[in-house]
């Protein structure tokens, strides 16, 4: 595996920053090589928040990313703002639930996801961001889905324990989503 860019960006209180979290802990516990960088805007509930997260298998030389290989955007804003930096052959996943619009992009990989519908009728309208996460592990897959659900249920906070079945079934379906698109 070469060195995989992902960008998971959309208005803080999405989860964003926590899935992005979740992904570089199950790299980590998988031996791989990783870095999490977190940013926020403004302000973090209703602004705009991202993480960058790199996995490699070999040393990451620098955090920083211009040309993300792969886009999670929550949000139009992030949509608009990532679809034209990523190279060509990258994958960018949507969140349609909040814009209506195509992706312009020919020569990338991309899927439109209803995230909070889907999320919504799971029964937790914060689940956007996992579902997001199980399209990503289909599409681009640098771990197993299982390794992703094993690091949530290891670093989910306590308090939100007795969401775990609801979690894994919001990666589910975005797994079995990106899985039908191919």
């Amino acid at each position: 595996m070469d060195e995989t860019s992902i960008i998971i960006s959309g208005f803080g209180g999405q989860g964003t920053l926590f899935s992005g979290q979740v992904l570089a802990y199950a790299a980590m516990d998988n031996g791989l090589e990783v870095t999490w960088i977190p940013s926020y805007g403004p302000e973090m509930r209703g602004g705009t928040a991202h993480c960058t997260v790199i996995v490699s298998e070999e040393g990451i030389g620098s955090p920083l990313v211009r040309n993300p290989d792969v886009v999670l955007a929550l949000n139009l804003p992030s949509v608009d703002k990532y679809e034209k930096l990523m190279p060509e052959g990258g994958v960018l996943i949507a969140n349609s639930s909040l814009f209506n619009r195509e992706i312009k992009r020919k020569d990338i990989v991309s899927l439109l996801i209803p995230a909070n519908e889907i999320a919504e009728r799971i029964g937790l309208s914060r689940l956007a961001n996992m579902i997001m996460l199980g399209a990503m592990v289909a599409l681009k897959p640098l771990l197993p889905l299982d390794a992703v659900k094993k690091a949530l249920e290891e670093h989910i906070p306590d308090r939100h324990k007795k969401t775990l079945p609801m979690n894994y079934s919001a990666m589910d379906e975005g797994f079995e989503l990106a899985n039908k698109s191919n």
